[in-house]
């Protein structure tokens, strides 16, 4: 771990020159102590860093000091550099070697390119944290513990015990043979097996993990994008899912499909409307999307989803049937 932290520390001299060490600590998420006895280690191991005083002093490279990197062509570079910024990495507690391994990306580039590439890369967006219509995309915190001990299990093919906390159940232990990770959206999740059957458990919700010394009951190979998608079709179809034939304004088909399960069937209607039948994961699933989308859908099946649409739109009218006492109408 430390002599990763020397590199990056060198890395960062290399591209900004000259560095204060309460900014190396920041960049490096340590202490200035520790900056300060990772500088005088370097100067041991014949690195030539040295200190300038002064006001705008800090610490620096003498000139022409380059590290051994192997080079990358421009196109390779801003690949890594545009893959770098998603948050894939957040979510697998990465987030550090992620940045340590974008300083060596860069210094890897030949003098000529490095600018031109560290430019691109800052012109493209990947997965921001809002939409256009500023919604925030789900982010998680994750103790970087409890993610490394499952990270190393799944790559050293060992068992796993966690400690999960399961929708509207208390916590308790589980020990569970790890397949892999996945991240959608922000989201980390762990794909395993437990007493052979598969199982999805979303990393947020684990709340301690410990890597066992037992080798891991799984299958040798696996395509974790087929594992994710046949998990992700069995949730679609299981659970207590609804029904709902709808009506919907063309314009706003996307929406609506977006946001149900899957679509069962799709007719046009003579004025050019269309009806699809839809499938939501639960009642609250359908109520909440079809709200979402008035007036331009009407459910027109079942009857309870109409009747409950008809009541949350007539409390809600009542709301604003005249102007509230404490707020005057405009002139």
């Amino acid at each position: 771990m430390r002599a990763d932290r020397l590199v990056s520390l060198v890395l960062l001299l290399r591209q900004h020159g000259r560095l204060s060490a309460a900014t190396l600590a920041r960049e490096l998420e340590v202490s200035t102590r520790t900056v300060l006895r990772d500088i005088d280690a370097l100067s041991a191991a014949g690195v030539p860093v040295y200190a300038e005083r002064g006001r705008h002093g800090g610490f620096t490279l003498l000139p022409g000091f380059r590290t051994e990197l192997t080079g990358l062509n421009h196109d390779e570079a801003l690949a890594l550099l545009v893959a770098g910024s998603r948050r894939g990495a957040q979510a697998f507690g990465l987030g550090s070697a992620l940045a340590s391994a974008m300083r060596k990306v860069v210094d890897a580039l030949p003098e000529s390119q490095r600018a031109t590439a560290a430019g691109a890369a800052r012109r493209l967006l990947i997965d921001p944290e809002t939409d256009v219509l500023a919604r925030r995309t789900p982010t998680e915190e994750l103790p970087d513990t409890v993610v490394t001990e499952i990270r190393r299990a799944v790559f050293a093919g060992h068992r796993l015990r966690i400690r999960y906390a399961a929708v509207d159940r208390a916590p308790e232990w589980r020990t569970v043979d790890p397949v892999g990770l996945v991240t959608v959206r922000g989201q980390g999740y762990l794909l395993a097996v437990r007493a052979g059957a598969d199982r999805t458990y979303r990393l947020s919700r684990v709340l301690a993990a410990e890597e066992l010394t037992e080798p891991t009951r799984r299958p040798e190979r696996v395509d974790l994008d087929e594992a994710w998608r046949e998990r992700s079709r069995r949730f679609r179809t299981g659970g207590e899912q609804v029904t709902v034939l709808v009506r919907v304004d063309p314009a706003r088909r996307e929406d609506l499909v977006g946001s149900a399960l899957t679509v069962l069937a799709e007719e046009t209607d003579p004025d050019g409307g269309l009806r699809l039948e839809v499938a939501f994961q639960d009642a609250r699933h359908a109520e909440w999307a079809l709200w979402q989308l008035a007036p331009s859908a009407e459910a027109l099946a079942p009857r309870w989803l109409r009747a409950s649409l008809h009541e949350r739109a007539v409390a809600t009218a009542a709301y604003y049937a005249e102007p509230s006492p404490e707020q005057p109408p405009p002139a």
